[in-house]
């Protein structure tokens, strides 16, 4: 496989092999939907390939690490990585610093319950806006409120936002966003 360049304000999405990540698919899919694809995403904040890039996601707490030591081996997840092609290189500083501005933060368990009670609503937006409080994050608004901050959006307004909504977009919306690594184990294919 030919070497990939990552660079900052890609948008990297994950798909989980667990039941957790399962779980997340499971109640992230609208009635009608078609299969969800993906159950996480962050944002490369530092240049470089699969192995040296840096991202910004929403874990335990908003960390800042290398893309390969959360993907590489032994993880099962799949990887798909996304460059926007519609920012400018001001607007990519813009995302990078509000990505790096939440690492540290510990992450919004009670915004997964909100997700949850939405859903059993038929997706309406109302808990999730009850649960406003932006200290504690998760992956899915930590990408959506950085892109907000540029005034890019992914169809939802940030604290609606879900990995699986971000995928969609991304995927309707081909003229502004490129696909760099399609979705698929990153170590194995080196």
């Amino acid at each position: 496989m030919e070497p990939v360049e990552i660079k900052p304000g890609d948008v990297v999405l994950t798909r989980g092999k667990g039941f957790l990540a399962s779980a997340i698919r499971f109640f992230t899919r609208r009635v009608g939907e078609k299969r969800t694809k993906v159950n996480h995403v962050g944002v490369v904040v530092k240049e470089g390939s699969l192995t040296t890039c840096c991202i910004v996601e929403a874990l335990k707490k908003v960390c800042y690490h290398k893309l390969w030591k959360q993907y590489g081996p032994p993880s099962r997840s799949s990887v798909a990585i996304y460059r926007p092609v519609n920012l400018t290189e001001e607007e990519i500083n813009i995302i990078v610093n509000e990505a790096l501005e939440q690492v540290g933060k510990t992450y919004g368990y009670f915004k997964i319950l909100a997700h949850l009670l939405d859903w059993s609503l038929f997706g309406v937006y109302f808990f999730r806006r009850l649960f406003r409080n932006n200290k504690y994050p998760i992956c899915s608004w930590l990408v959506a409120h950085a892109f907000s901050k540029a005034d890019k959006h992914f169809g939802v307004e940030p604290g609606a936002a879900q990995p699986d909504d971000i995928w969609d977009f991304i995927q309707d919306n081909q003229d502004k966003y490129v696909v760099i690594y399609p979705l698929s184990s990153i170590w194995k294919n080196k």
